[in-house]
């Protein structure tokens, strides 16, 4: 019956386990040493060697020539672990037997010392769905095991496995593997079984595995099955939904002429030929990742950082040249903008052919010093750095012209001096008078905005139509009455004020307005900011009114 390939070249020893050379080493050393600890967690991503790991620990502990590091392979208890037939190294699929029963049994399988074995070794694996109560059944166990007894604990999931369980076991993190690595291991396979595989397609593979073995070499398996005994990059990438690097370069190619009818053309094509529109921005988003890093890194750090062939690196950074590293940044974000959108899109290709023209668009977005540049009309000098203290300023802030501040407070404190038009004895300058002691200054603005007669037993007021109300107010009555030592019957008309008592002409609120506009596009560093950005003032308003 035939194997898989990720089966039948499972890593027998350490020696055979790719990367994770500080988990190999550590227990190398442990078992030479003779401190074996009685629980221990492997924890990282899926097929990166945890549970191979694990099994491989049993053997070193069982071989008939152990505990070594070295298992002999052929002593039965080294076939039958590698076969799963050994009835003291038990295997327990966590996400099936997750409950407090299957702990209990557990327990008490412990108890017994093994059968023909050195040592019992219980691997479970998926550790982080078992349930709260059955990790506390574990717990005294766990902590205080029979001599003979062993937990490897292995979990994709480590901040699930409760904290009481983790400190009383040793804790190993796996490594997603190396993309080098990898290649490496899948050439080395392609040459046992016979296969003739270009180092393009290897790659292919391998960035489908995103740094898993076993899914690397699931994707080997497939490719096989589906090419034969020659593998090619072309028929591979068709095989798995992949999108080759001339086929992702349409779309810089669009950005670098600015044409999103190219970008429509695009997303036509992926409808037509039956690609997946969401995979096809996840891929989007990965090859502006890999643009940007090829424009920031170079030499080691981009082969170690880029997942891809030394040929595809070469061209990703002939193109990431054409971009600047802020623009190769914003379709980064953009694009991965558009993946989420795509997650849950109604629409998929209305939501890809707008995220792809909203690329093009940003890709016309000038810097600020330029576009400030062209509103002005003149260059925005580069930020320098920050001058000494002793240094002149560049503008000396304008010499204060009138009364200080402690001036301005105490003139308002004062009271107010009767209107020029206002004599001594004239009744209206009294009237002002007594209602600016009295605190009631609108009531005097109101007056000094007035023309007032007296005409028997009625005071005639005269005003405007904003000031009409203010005169029907109790307090004006009263100050009539104190000012003028009987009580009057006001009756107010509108109009404007005439006659000779008339107050002078006041500053109408356009006049205001003028004045408040001369003193704000006079003022030096409104000059200077109308300089700089240029524009146009539409309104100036007076913010103490």
């Amino acid at each position: 019956m035939y194997q898989v390939i990720a089966r039948k070249y499972r890593p027998q020893t350490f020696h055979d386990v790719v990367n994770q050379e500080h988990v190999k080493t550590t227990l190398e050393n442990a078992i030479a040493q003779g401190r074996i600890a009685h629980g221990y967690i492997f924890s990282g991503q899926r097929g990166t060697g945890k549970t191979t790991v694990a099994r491989i620990l049993a053997r070193c502990l069982n071989c008939v020539e152990g505990p070594t590091a070295t298992p002999c392979g052929v002593c039965a208890s080294c076939k039958e672990i590698s076969t799963g037939g050994t009835v003291d190294v038990i295997e327990i699929d966590a996400a099936s037997n997750r409950g407090i029963n299957e702990m209990r049994e557990l327990r008490e399988n412990v108890r017994y010392q093994p059968a023909r074995d050195r040592y019992k070794v219980f691997i479970i694996d998926e550790a982080h769905q078992i349930t709260s109560e059955a990790f506390n059944a574990l717990l005294k166990t766990i902590e205080e095991p029979p001599e003979w007894a062993v937990f490897v604990l292995c979990t994709t999931e480590a901040h699930k496995i409760p904290a009481t369980i983790a400190s009383r076991c040793q804790h190993f993190s796996f490594r997603s593997v190396d993309f080098e690595d990898l290649t490496a291991r899948m050439a080395w396979i392609c040459e046992q079984e016979g296969i003739e595989a270009d180092a393009e397609a290897l790659a292919v593979l391998a960035q489908a595995g995103e740094g898993s073995v076993r899914d690397s070499l699931s994707a080997l398996d497939q490719a096989i099955a589906c090419c034969g005994a020659k593998l090619e990059a072309i028929e591979v990438r068709a095989l798995l939904g992949a999108f080759s690097l001339e086929s992702l370069e349409n779309v810089t190619v669009a950005l670098r002429d600015g044409n999103a009818e190219r970008m429509l053309e695009v997303v036509d094509g992926l409808e037509r030929n039956g690609h997946n529109l969401q995979h096809f921005s996840r891929e989007l988003a990965r090859y502006f990742r890999n643009l940007l890093v090829a424009k920031i890194a170079a030499g080691e750090s981009l082969a170690r950082l880029v997942a891809a062939s030394a040929a595809q690196r070469a061209k990703l950074a002939e193109i990431a040249g054409g971009f600047s590293e802020e623009d190769l940044t914003r379709y980064l974000q953009l694009s991965l903008d558009l993946f989420k959108d795509l997650q849950f899109s109604l629409q998929p290709r209305f939501h890809l052919e707008l995220g792809l023209v909203k690329l093009v668009q940003a890709g016309r977005l000038l810097p600020i010093e330029e576009a400030l540049a062209q509103l002005g009309g003149t260059a925005i000098p580069p930020v320098q750095p920050a001058k000494p203290a002793a240094a002149p300023l560049p503008h000396a802030p304008p010499k204060r012209t009138g009364p200080s501040p402690f001036e301005q407070d105490l003139a308002k404190k004062a009271p107010p001096a009767p209107p020029p038009s206002m004599t001594a004895g004239d009744p209206r300058a009294q009237l002002h008078a007594h209602l600016s002691e009295k605190g009631m200054t609108h009531l005097a603005d109101a007056v000094e905005n007035a023309s007032l007669a007296v005409s028997g037993g009625d005071l005639k007021v005269t005003a405007p139509k904003s000031y009409v109300l203010y005169f029907s107010d109790k307090g004006f009555a009263e100050a009539v009455r104190a000012v003028f030592g009987r009580a009057l019957n006001v009756k107010v008309i509108t109009g404007e004020p005439a006659g000779p008592d008339a107050p002078p002409l006041a500053q109408t609120s356009s006049a205001r307005e003028d004045e408040a506009s001369s003193r704000a596009l006079n003022n030096p560093e409104v000059q200077r900011f109308r300089e700089v950005f240029g524009g146009e003032v539409r309104k100036i308003r007076n913010l103490k009114e």
